[in-house]
């Protein structure tokens, strides 16, 4: 098993990224498959393939994501082509190395040079491409063949699809009629048995299959209003956990939680001091000994019109942080913080993960918190092949460096990367312990469209 198919499969997890568990080696490759892989594929396939590969690999990605926003500008277009410049300046060496020696006659990669003067005659395509009607195939033409007998089958594919035409109509008909708000032969029933009283049971099972079908189909895409972003901790809180800072410090091997929390105080009381709380005295601080409520989760909101995304062009994230996730392994999602609002791109944030989603009421207010490790930028600039900026944990004197961040500072989620290297991948690593594992990680800006563009 090669280094790089080790690196896709412990790529850490991340809201809406696909997971590779065996790395590769898919029976059949669809489009999904690709863009999914491509996510992850950048960081594992350094210091395996010569430079100029991942060079052109990463111009070819750059390409793809910008095309895909949702508005573009002079500067945008000027993106566009120095992502395409990049790509055949190195696409070569996929031919002198021998992976394509007869050279290159794609007919789709001949397109690219397209895109820009198409995107200034009918816009922006905004995730436009043929996969859309392949899909289409697929349901009106693939599987009605399917349930055919195969002889003669385009008389029956049209009969099926007319048939399925009108049962849509007829359901949506249904629908407006109010003809589908419970079960059809409820009526009928309720008459024969008038003395049984089913009303109280329909809605609560219809709400088990609500959240059963959501959890199962959720893309992300939240209905407006627009809004920049938002952030909401999850509803119900963690019963079984410690109350006290102290106490729950000590339980989660923290125990400079209750210092933290003052020094956050210190912050939100004294929001014009010159000194941030985590440089002023700890006497200085408020004293702290309100209960605690912990919660496993958040929910980030956010306007990525690029993305599945709602009317209102709003999509929704969830951060997970839990000791144990499905009861498999700890789990602690990174994060975007707003740093210095002032700058742009990846200087304007900070890098996080977190280890810990409270809240408390403290002189009459309520305090939704988190406790994050924080990373640092080992360059101002990203990596010259790659693209990507390079984070490592921060710590002084060996120590993490931590502090308690008030809930709306937090942006969205990051999605970081171990950088391999030449070092070999262990084969028992994990995603749950690929964070764990490195002293460098890329940030990940190809994990979605909302993502490149924040950090691009």
């Amino acid at each position: 098993m090669g280094k790089h198919r080790l690196s896709i499969a412990a790529a850490p997890p991340f809201s809406g990224l696909r997971r590779f568990h065996e790395g590769r080696g898919f029976k059949q490759w669809t489009g999904d498959d690709s863009k999914a892989l491509m996510k992850v594929y950048l960081p594992a396939i350094v210091g395996y393939v010569p430079r100029e590969m991942v060079r052109a690999i990463r111009g070819f990605l750059e390409f793809c994501y910008l095309v895909r926003r949702n508005v573009h500008t002079p500067k945008t277009l000027r993106q566009l082509d120095e992502a395409l410049d990049l790509f055949y300046a190195n696409r070569d060496i996929f031919q002198t190395t021998g992976v394509w020696p007869e050279g290159f006659n794609l007919p789709r990669q001949h397109s690219l040079r397209h895109y820009r003067n198409l995107i200034w005659e009918f816009a922006a395509p905004n995730g436009l491409c043929s996969s859309i009607t392949e899909s289409k195939h697929i349901e009106a033409v693939k599987d009605p063949y399917r349930h055919s007998n195969k002889h003669k089958a385009m008389g029956q594919i049209l009969l099926m699809n007319q048939r399925l035409a009108k049962l849509a109509a007829s359901r949506i008909d249904f629908a407006d009629r109010g003809m589908l708000a419970r079960p059809c032969l409820l009526e009928e029933y309720l008459k024969l048995h008038p003395d049984e009283d089913l009303e109280e049971e329909i809605p609560v099972t219809e709400k088990t299959h609500q959240k059963r079908d959501q959890a199962q189909d959720d893309d992300g895409a939240v209905p407006g209003p627009t809004v920049l972003a938002y952030i909401v901790m999850a509803a119900t809180a963690q019963t079984k956990l410690p109350r006290t800072a102290v106490a729950l410090g000590n339980y989660i091997k923290q125990p400079r939680l209750k210092e933290l929390i003052r020094r956050f105080l210190y912050d939100q009381l004294n929001p014009d001091s010159a000194l941030p709380g985590l440089e002023v005295s700890l006497q200085d601080c408020p004293e702290f000994d309100e209960k605690i409520s912990v919660f496993f989760s958040a929910a980030s909101t956010f306007y990525a019109p690029s993305d599945p995304s709602g009317v209102g062009g709003m999509h929704r994230e969830h951060l997970r942080v839990t000791p144990m996730w499905w009861g498999i392994a700890p789990h602690f999602d990174c994060a975007f913080v707003n740093y210095h609002p002032d700058l742009d791109g990846i200087h304007a944030l900070g890098v996080v993960q977190i280890r810990l989603f409270f809240s408390f009421r403290f002189r009459g207010i309520v305090y939704p918190c988190a406790l994050v490790h924080w990373f640092e930028c080992i360059a101002e600039e990203p990596d010259e092949d790659m693209g990507m900026y390079i984070v490592r944990p921060e710590s002084k004197r060996g120590a993490p460096i931590l502090s308690v961040l008030h809930l709306n500072t937090i942006v969205r989620a990051a999605h970081l990367i171990g950088v391999y290297g030449t070092q070999t991948v262990p084969h028992n690593l994990t995603e749950h312990h690929a964070l764990d594992a490195h002293k460098y990680f890329y940030v990940n800006r190809f994990a979605d469209h909302h993502m490149f563009e924040t950090v691009f």
